[in-house]
């Protein structure tokens, strides 16, 4: 039986990873420790999600309540699983632009950077031939994007038309002379370790520099999970504060299950070394003020919405990346959902918990 080590694996992305991987005919390995509690509080906790995966993977799924930073506990799983391990999906991270990614760079850089370099490590020593997909970002990017000719509309700021990335920001896009933040920093670095065991060691690895990623199982928190966090606010008639830019800043925005079926494409026939700013595009894109206003028209609650002027350090202004590379390797791949749909569904799943919150 082939084996997928999944980390973060009671996260969105890691969750909906183990339940593709299951139904693809793997056994799973989950990593995760719950950190996304200490970075963004209680109600940020995936156990939930960890104990729903438990119960519905069974025996397919075994789960490992361990820190990303224990070396000598993760070489004893990929030692125990050597080469019958086929996949490693690298989803845990310090996620989140506030907060953590101003505190303490020299820990997030840790959880960020260094435990991705043991992650490849074990892999090129105890699964050299397994694919290695790692959850990078937009970030990488740090601010360039906002130097972009951008103009400013009634609801959001939009790229200049006729600009070369007005269909979206591809791979071309300098990493350097920016400014970047702990997060764009640690991640950029994890992001290039994973190109360089890819280009120079010949493992099938990925980089997914996506933006917002979204899906009804997501622990969203005032700093990480956009979409999640608006719907809760319009559900449960709590506060919400549009952080900088008028709330018009733009945001791509992907579904969890476009994310893991673009996953599944990559595991079928990988290109060692590739990174790819996949994810929503041109079809599935907001800013802060229009999925505001997509919240309150699908909860039926106007929200208390105010503004701040203190925008986030690095903060992108507008964001819509390009699936073009993704899709010219992968033509059967293309986004199924738009922002409307990802927020009713989010709605629908969670109503119930907070209409009693509030």
């Amino acid at each position: 039986m082939s084996i997928a080590i999944v980390t973060g694996s009671a996260g969105l992305v890691g969750s909906e990873t183990a339940r593709a991987l299951v139904a693809a005919g793997m056994d799973v390995v989950g990593i995760d420790n719950d950190m996304r509690a200490v970075f963004f509080g209680a109600d940020a906790s995936t156990k939930t999600n960890r104990d729903r995966l438990i119960a519905e993977l069974g025996h397919r799924y075994t789960h490992h309540d361990t820190d990303i930073r224990d070396r000598p506990a993760l070489e004893a799983l990929f030692r125990r699983y050597g080469r019958d391990i086929a996949v490693v999906v690298h989803a845990a991270a310090q996620p989140g632009h506030a907060q953590w990614s101003t505190g303490d760079p020299v820990e997030e850089f840790e959880i960020n950077a260094v435990a991705t370099l043991g992650l490849l490590e074990l892999t090129r020593a105890w699964c050299p031939d397994a694919a290695f997909l790692f959850c990078s970002t937009n970030k990488v990017y740090g601010d360039r994007p906002n130097r972009l000719p951008l103009v400013e509309t009634a609801t959001r700021w939009e790229i200049a038309p006729g600009h070369e990335y007005a269909d979206g920001v591809t791979e071309s896009m300098s990493v350097d002379q920016s400014l970047h933040t702990s997060l764009g920093m640690s991640k950029l670095s994890a992001d290039v370790l994973v190109q360089e065991y890819g280009i120079h060691h010949g493992i099938a690895t990925a980089s997914f520099r996506n933006c917002v990623i979204a899906g009804a199982a997501q622990s969203a928190s005032k700093s990480h999970g956009m979409l999640g966090y608006i719907m809760k606010c319009a559900a449960s008639r709590d506060p919400f504060t549009a952080i900088g830019h008028g709330g018009k800043q733009v945001r791509d925005v992907m579904h969890v299950h476009d994310l893991v079926r673009a996953f599944l494409e990559v595991i079928r026939s990988p290109f060692p070394g590739a990174v790819y700013n996949v994810g929503g595009g041109r079809t599935s894109n907001c800013s802060v003020l229009e999925a505001v206003r997509l919240a309150e028209e699908i909860s039926g609650n106007p929200m208390d919405l105010s503004h701040s002027d203190d925008s986030r350090v690095g903060d992108h202004i507008w964001w819509v990346g390009s699936n073009a590379l993704f899709q010219q390797r992968y033509p059967n791949w293309s986004p199924h959902y738009d922002v409307a749909t990802m927020m009713r569904e989010i709605y629908e799943r969670n109503r119930a918990e907070w209409s009693a919150a509030a």
